[in-house]
């Protein structure tokens, strides 16, 4: 098939790091390469490609560049090459999980953004004012994703309840696709993942938690079968790094947030997205990279099949998102 115009592109995923867009790439139904024809202003580059009946653009932030500005930035080139066709966004990658014990959140688990109260699915955790006794004060609030996006989200949850999800086969079918992804992407032993008590920080100087001693590990119930589970609620963004026990539970408790990520805050105001993230570490001090590939695959795999519950004719009815972001 020849590719279609770039006025046809209605859907932006934005990924903040290569594995990330890797993982997107991965679960295309059908590639048309990189974008050559661009406006000249536009530092990104696209890939683009088809999923079902939807034409989808990649980005991905700059190499080394994180946070809220590095997303604002990206989005807004992708808006300036694709005025005429953008409608609804994606952020789509990794994040830290947050554990409790409402949410069995595991490594490998995904987590999309969905309005919880008065929150849209995603609040910026570190913007605000400190007043009286050192308190911090969170202030403003973040666009609720696209309609469209939203329905799909709901129509996919009921679904689950009655039939099993596909995104755990698309998950296999691309780890398996190649040696390259097998050696990428595979799921890592259920040994690896380790939730640690918050009293319990990383060993100094240790480079691995082989030497964190078993104790210090939280009891958890053996699931029934390694496929990772959805989780619905807030994502907290931010311009920092959480890597930190007792940080995370304090946060959790202050905004009810299920992962923790950077890059979310700098699009909902100008690029209306659902921000879907893996989880890849538990955003403590015994964080590391085993399970980014994983949990980059497994968000791609969720976002591949909730996509396929977007009716072509529900994306064209949501406003350009430069007339939605001029209002």
């Amino acid at each position: 098939m020849a590719r279609p115009s770039k006025d046809a592109f209605q859907i932006g995923w934005i990924c903040a790091l290569p594995i990330e867009a890797a993982a997107a790439a991965e679960m295309l139904d059908e590639k048309f390469g990189i974008l050559e024809e661009q406006d000249a202003a536009d530092s990104n580059t696209y890939t683009l490609g088809r999923i079902g009946k939807h034409y989808v653009v990649i980005a991905c932030l700059p190499g080394g560049q994180y946070g809220t500005t590095s997303a604002t930035t990206v989005a807004n080139n992708m808006l300036r090459t694709f005025s005429k066709s953008l409608r609804i966004g994606l952020m789509v990658g990794i994040g830290g999980g947050v554990p409790c014990t409402a949410q069995d959140i595991r490594l490998g688990d995904v987590v999309i953004s969905y309005p919880q109260g008065t929150c849209g699915g995603v609040i910026q955790y570190d913007m605000g004012n400190v007043i009286a006794d050192g308190k911090f004060e969170r202030i403003g609030s973040l666009n609720s994703p696209p309609r469209a996006l939203l329905t799909a989200v709901g129509t996919m949850r009921a679904a689950s309840l009655t039939d099993d999800p596909r995104y755990p086969e698309y998950l296999q079918s691309a780890i398996g696709r190649t040696a390259r992804t097998r050696k990428n992407f595979s799921r890592p032993a259920a040994q690896f993942d380790r939730l640690f008590h918050i009293k319990h920080d990383h060993l100094a100087n240790a480079s691995s938690c082989d030497s964190c001693p078993a104790e210090w590990e939280e009891t958890r119930d053996q699931r029934e079968n390694s496929d990772p589970l959805p989780h619905y609620g807030i994502i907290a963004s931010g311009n920092n790094v959480i890597k930190h026990g007792r940080t995370r539970e304090q946060l959790r408790l202050e905004t009810g947030a299920l992962c923790f990520e950077m890059e979310a805050a700098g699009l909902m105001m100008d690029f209306p997205c659902v921000v879907i993230r893996g989880v890849c570490d538990y955003a403590d001090s015994h964080k590391n990279k085993e399970w980014q590939g994983y949990a980059a695959l497994a968000a791609a795999a969720y976002t591949k099949e909730l996509l396929g519950y977007v009716p072509v004719g529900h994306v064209s009815q949501e406003n350009l998102v430069v007339d939605a972001c001029s209002k």
